[in-house]
């Protein structure tokens, strides 16, 4: 029987939203060991002059624990 973890993280870009996701799983991937899937819970952007100039997007990553 295999037990997961679940965690929250935030990735972010200047270019895009998807861009934000993989930089976030791409940098997750290298910490955990046996990620099964990700969930994007929200989008959010940081506005400066009325352009987004960061993109940001909230996740869990799901996590298969070793034994």
């Amino acid at each position: 029987m295999a037990v997961a973890r679940v965690t929250k993280i935030i990735g972010s870009s200047p270019k895009s939203w998807q861009d934000a996701v993989n930089a976030a799983l791409k940098r997750a991937s290298k910490t955990l060991r046996g990620v099964t899937g990700i969930n994007v819970l929200e989008h959010k952007a940081h506005v400066e002059k009325g352009k987004i100039t960061e993109y940001r997007a909230t996740m869990e990553v799901t996590f298969v624990l070793e034994g």
